[in-house]
């Protein structure tokens, strides 16, 4: 199910990663996706003293937090992202800024290398980071039975509903779940979330490029897909942008910062 472009994600059970994986995937392709579960991650983080100058401005939200499973999950979920970051940036996790754009998204405050995007499902936490441009995850139970006929509508477009429509029941069920997942990580890394319609695009069933609702292409090459079995439980999609920089470039945080980055990918996402 891996995608062309896309780097296959990989497991880490806790702080001590392998984080070198994280670097050499950035630094070769631009970018990287971890994956854990909360639980591997929570001896950790209750035991770690060092846990509040880690969490940073979400150490409140973290002790406001009254449910249990909630604020675990929310205190691995920034762990994992903090460490991934910090990784790709070669530095200490609590020396970053973890902030949130509108709509939830998170970034590293003041420091314009690397682009961030987080999921999570029942004990799934799922981290990307890109250098070269924006990028999405998302993370599906894979068992979750997603409706053709009642859904075929507002999550397809009319090339892809004709396409599931010929495919056996159990097949058009798992490629429904495959689509969402694609859909719902390529909108998170335009910073969209559900605010665009999953029927204004699509992807090709064989191909899984991205295509117009009339099922012709609808992207010229900088935009790269992957799909993956993760844990025997969960689909995991990624979708990752191409602006045209060096994957190599040093991201280390100590060096000049890009400050013209995002600003090209708007640019580039624009002409698009």
């Amino acid at each position: 199910m891996s995608g062309t472009g896309v780097a296959p994600p990989f497991h880490v059970t806790g702080p001590d990663g392998p984080w070198d994986k994280v670097a050499d995937g950035v630094a070769g392709h631009g970018h990287a996706v971890v994956y854990a579960t909360w639980g591997e991650w929570l001896t950790a983080a209750l035991s770690d003293a060092g846990l509040r100058p880690l969490l940073g401005r979400d150490w409140q939200r973290y002790r406001r937090t009254a449910d249990a499973a909630i604020r675990y999950r929310f205190v691995t979920s920034r762990m994992v992202v903090k460490y991934t970051a910090a990784a790709a940036l070669r530095t200490e996790p609590a020396a970053l800024d973890l902030s949130y754009r509108i709509g939830g998204r998170p970034y590293i405050r003041g420091l314009d290398q690397i682009e961030v995007s987080l999921s999570h499902t029942e004990d799934l936490i799922a981290v990307g980071v890109s250098r070269t441009g924006r990028i999405g995850v998302d993370a599906e139970p894979a068992d979750r039975r997603m409706s053709f006929e009642l859904l075929h509508d507002r999550v397809c477009t009319p090339a892809e509903a004709a396409g599931l429509a010929r495919l056996p029941a159990d097949r058009r069920a798992a490629e429904m779940l495959r689509l969402w997942t694609l859909k719902e990580a390529y909108t998170k890394a335009l910073g969209q979330g559900l605010r665009l319609d999953f029927n204004e695009f699509g992807f090709g069933l064989d191909s899984g490029e991205l295509i117009a609702p009339d099922g012709r292409p609808a992207a010229r090459g900088e935009w790269s897909f992957g799909t993956h079995h993760v844990l025997g439980r969960y689909l995991l999609s990624v979708a990752c942008h191409d602006a045209g920089l060096d994957p190599a470039a040093d991201t280390a945080v100590h060096t000049m910062l890009d400050e013209g980055f995002l600003s090209v990918v708007e640019e580039v996402l624009a002409e698009g």
